[in-house]
């Protein structure tokens, strides 16, 4: 962050008492409801993958379809970098705000998609051609939301407390994930396993289209950010590539780390039923109330992560993080392949996922400290979305891929590989960012 940034924020932080504090508030609430409704209607296309899976991919084993969804899982993926550039881009020129709605849009647009989509039965290859649009919508859509929302979010924080504070950001993302899980719940105990399949899956994606529309509401309340109208009060004209270029270091810090970051992510929480199921044997129904339990630890967990950070500084949580992920990812995802009880599972994922909440509780302010207010959302967008596009997307297809050559092994060994580059790149920032004063 440069100096002028820097004290501009802190100008405005110093006006803080009541009416600012109840700005602060309207303003993380507005940006972390999109956030939320965002990563549900993103992951209910994992979530429910063992369902619809065959009625578009209809060819060969169960093993072979998830692989074909993974395909199109990672394709939504890969147009994500895109999304942050352009929404990224949109954010610093015109506001977070504008940003956010149109990415809720977006989404809600994808999600009716997927959700309307005809099966292979019905209009033959063409189902999986509509399918793949459908995601290329949301991958643009929550592309752009996490370069908005997360930089929006950075910015309301009280100075202080920004790493508590901006904790919250990936609480709404993996309540989202939370609420697509408990979706699927209930629909796995309300209705037979062939009407999930014949039509049931259908039904999360029309509920995250409707969710997105209405979320537009609290975008309503929720004011713009002031560091980003100080910033555009001035007038400068920015040449965001040029200053991308100037932060180099940085966008490579923050490639690594969400590179290791990503990875895990995708195999604790969105690849974990699914190896739940075709790996360690578990019905599906247990596999979800397994990973849903631990999901509930991981979630809570994270306010007491970004309060420590605070105190202590991103850089060091981020080098707890990968240190643990080298040593334990291995091991760990052993044991969970040749578990057979549902306790042993859940404890073993609770670890998995906790190990990861270094991390992911200062996902966004670590990113967001590192550049600038007038390139922040499209800095922060770009070395995001990169990594997760490249890594994040296909993270699923990697380890069913290991899997299908009989190696599955293989891919615990990737993932530690992953924290070992995270951990170089940790150990390459600068100062600890948002140590203590």
């Amino acid at each position: 962050m440069t100096a002028t940034s820097a004290v501009r924020e802190d100008e405005h932080m110093a006006l803080d008492p009541a009416p600012r504090a109840k700005t602060r508030l309207s303003s993380i609430v507005g940006g972390s409801v999109g956030s939320l409704v965002e990563w549900y209607d993103w992951y209910t296309y994992p979530s429910f993958a063992l369902y619809f899976a065959k009625a578009f991919f209809p060819k060969g084993d169960q093993t072979a379809q998830l692989l074909s969804a993974a395909t199109v899982f990672a394709v939504g993926f890969l147009i994500r970098p895109i999304g942050g550039w352009l929404m990224g881009r949109y954010a610093d020129r015109v506001g977070r705000r504008p940003a956010l709605i149109l990415s809720m849009l977006l989404m809600a647009a994808g999600s009716a998609g997927v959700g309307l989509t005809p099966t292979y039965a019905a209009v033959g290859v063409a189902a999986p051609v509509l399918l793949t649009l459908a995601r290329f919508v949301q991958g643009l859509s929550v592309g752009g939301q996490y370069a908005a929302s997360a930089t929006y979010l950075s910015e309301a924080a009280a100075s202080r407390w920004k790493g508590f504070w901006t904790s919250f950001h990936y609480i709404t993302l993996l309540l989202g994930l939370f609420l697509a899980m408990s979706v699927l719940f209930v629909l796995q105990h309300s209705l037979h396993k062939a009407e999930l399949a014949a039509w049931g899956w259908r039904v999360p994606f029309l509920i995250g289209a409707a969710l997105a529309l209405g979320s537009l509401l609290f975008m309503l309340w929720a004011p713009e950010s002031d560091s980003f109208k100080a910033t555009k009060a001035e007038g400068q004209r920015v040449h965001p590539w040029r200053r991308l270029f100037d932060h180099r270091r940085e966008f490579l810090i923050v490639f690594f780390v969400t590179m290791a970051g990503t990875i895990a992510f995708q195999t604790y929480a969105t690849y974990m039923p699914k190896f739940l199921v075709n790996t360690a044997g578990f019905d599906a129904d247990v596999s979800t109330e397994i990973t849903m339990a631990a999901l509930v630890v991981y979630t809570v967990i994270h306010p007491l992560f970004g309060w420590i950070s605070d105190l202590v500084g991103r850089r060091t949580v981020l080098i707890v993080f990968s240190a643990l992920g080298v040593l334990i990812n291995v091991p760990l995802l052993t044991a969970l392949a040749t578990s057979h009880s549902p306790m042993r599972a859940f404890v073993l994922l609770t670890l998995g996922l906790c190990a990861l909440t270094p991390y992911t509780a200062v996902s966004a302010i670590f990113k967001a400290e590192l550049f600038p207010t007038e390139i922040r959302a499209f800095a922060v967008g770009l070395s995001f979305a990169l990594p997760v596009s490249i890594f994040g997307g296909t993270s699923e297809l990697i380890a069913l891929s290991f899997k299908s050559a009989g190696h599955e092994g293989g891919f615990y060994w990737y993932v530690a590989a992953a924290m070992g580059a995270s951990l170089v790149a940790a150990l390459c920032m600068r100062k600890p960012a948002g140590a203590a004063k």
